[in-house]
């Protein structure tokens, strides 16, 4: 069914004003477009609402009949589309997003606080999953942001940084390399050492980077979870190379984290949405608040 709501709403208008010259005024439009969509909703309705002569204009029987459901309908639309600016306006909503467990922790809260203060009556889903899960979330819809690792880059996702972090040495404060400030990898050599699986993408980065200086890593335990990790190293299992963001300093005492040199390895974590694809007006102002405060992370002070 076609729904002629510019004929409606100038029906109405006239109706409520008196006069096509109020009702152009009124809708802002000229009184030459006016007559033309009046004429066109009463030939699509063939039936006359309006009698009008040079000196006046009134309502047909079937018009004033009309004229409360008309204004009913405009009504409605009108408060929708008002409701709808208000989301724009003030990014009322909610969203879903998926991110990788260190970032969830560690830069979603913060996050996460700063939005609620400005968007309170909003609700905001996180998927907390591994960095692959993290990609498809976003390709499939099933969340509108991602913060992941950057790796193989995909042509359906736009990828925006958010911050660089590099692996460090994780140890227990007691172990021999555990009060350096700095560790080379060459140090490493006997540790008892627990690596990630190779299903992990922190794993397939690092080792994509190793290669390129000739370092191999093998150790004596493979976990999957970062969590399980620093749970082996403050048993005091062994060490192991994770993400500077899996434990903050102080966080967990008797572990130490010391920087890894010789090379330096980085990830790069990002923000993941799908190209092309427009955000919800809520999950839109907590992309412009992430990227935002990284820029202002980044900048000298």
């Amino acid at each position: 069914m076609k729904f002629d709501f510019d004929g409606i709403q100038a029906f109405v208008a006239i109706a409520e004003t008196g006069g096509f010259t109020a009702a152009s005024d009124y809708l802002h439009v000229t009184q030459t477009a006016l007559t033309r969509r009046i004429q066109k909703l009463e030939s699509y309705l063939d039936l006359r609402l309006l009698d009008r002569t040079t000196r006046y204009v009134e309502l047909t029987p079937v018009g004033r009949e009309f004229l409360p459901q008309a204004q009913s309908i405009v009504e409605e639309v009108t408060r929708a589309v008002d409701r709808l600016k208000d989301v724009s306006r003030h990014g009322v909503g909610h969203f879903t997003i998926a991110s990788i467990p260190t970032m969830a922790s560690y830069k979603l809260p913060e996050a996460i606080k700063r939005y609620s203060l400005t968007h309170p009556d909003n609700h905001i889903r996180v998927i907390d999953t591994n960095a692959f899960d993290v990609r498809d979330a976003v390709l499939h819809g099933k969340a509108e942001l991602g913060i992941g690792i950057s790796t193989e880059h995909h042509p359906e996702l736009e990828e925006t940084p958010l911050l660089e972090e590099p692996y460090m040495f994780f140890c227990p404060a007691d172990h021999p390399l555990g009060d350096r400030t700095r560790v080379a990898w060459s140090d490493l050599n006997d540790a008892h050492l627990i690596t990630i699986s190779t299903l992990s993408a922190n794993r397939v980065l690092m080792d994509y980077q190793l290669s390129k200086h000739g370092i191999k890593l093998s150790g004596t335990y493979e976990v999957r979870h970062l969590s399980t990790a620093i749970g082996l190293v403050s048993a005091g299992v062994g060490v192991a190379i994770l993400p500077e963001s899996t434990l903050e300093p102080r966080t967990r005492s008797g572990i130490s984290r010391i920087l890894l040199s010789g090379p330096t390895i980085k990830r790069q974590i990002v923000v993941f949405r799908r190209q092309k694809s427009s955000l919800s007006p809520a999950a839109s102002a907590f992309y412009d608040l992430l990227v935002s405060d990284q820029k202002q992370a980044d900048e000298p002070k």
